[in-house]
């Protein structure tokens, strides 16, 4: 095994997404006297989501459309409509707010020097730059797949990434908390790395939570990751 890059998928396996929205909604329902079961309406809010852009070709819209368009729907079907725009463009904007799992940083800055690190993400291009610089992130590069223009998990990205990159997928290592994303890369000569996040989806646990006997690698942090890196 020769790994000389990193590739991290970012949305769950770097940003605690979960946390950080139901904050957010419970925020602005608490403003406007409204209650709920906010980890419901956050998750079911993150699976709408990701269906709608996950394998996407060339479409006329990027991740930050579809959670503001998500975000109506949800409102709307949990009962939530005394939440006004203000409110609603809060909760939306908190996205590029969101906070790292805390082990991320210190490891990935360990990573970082031996391999290029990348983040290799759903996500758009501008969310990632504002969610790095909050968190004190640094990357070798930013492989959006709004960049792309295909999105993960179609094979076309994964080999996009690694011809950016102007290495074989043989060489590269995608890291993710999810089989889907890791089975992807896989399938196109990756190397894989899954590591745990047992938090990402609230107090349920995990959606994901058992990884593929495949994968090169499981850890249950981001430091475990770099001593099994030899970083």
């Amino acid at each position: 095994m020769h790994i000389k890059a990193l590739t991290f998928d970012t949305g769950g396996t770097v940003l605690d997404w979960h946390g950080g929205l139901t904050r957010a909604f419970a925020a602005a329902g608490a403003r406007r006297g409204l209650e709920a079961d906010w980890h419901a309406v956050v998750n079911e809010y993150r699976r709408r989501s990701l269906k709608a852009i996950g394998g996407q070709v060339q479409p006329a819209f990027n991740f930050d459309d579809v959670h503001r368009r998500v975000l109506d729907e949800i409102v709307g079907e949990f009962g939530l409509g005394a939440l006004d725009a203000a409110d609603r463009d809060a909760i939306w904007r908190t996205w590029h707010a969101l906070d790292a799992w805390p082990d991320f940083a210190a490891a990935l800055a360990r990573l970082r020097r031996k391999y290029v690190v990348a983040s290799f993400t759903l996500l758009t291009t501008s969310l990632v730059i504002d969610v790095s610089r909050r968190n004190g992130i640094v990357w070798d590069a930013i492989l959006s797949c709004e960049m792309i223009g295909i999105y993960k998990t179609r094979p076309e990205a994964y080999l996009t990434a690694a011809k950016w990159l102007q290495l074989d997928p043989s060489e590269i290592m995608m890291v993710a908390a999810h089989n889907h994303d890791l089975n992807g890369a896989l399938a196109c000569g990756y190397h894989t790395a899954f590591v745990r996040r047992p938090a990402e989806w609230g107090p349920g646990g995990p959606a994901d939570p058992v990884p593929d006997p495949a994968h090169t690698l499981v850890a249950d942090d981001f430091g475990q990751l770099a001593e099994q890196l030899g970083a």
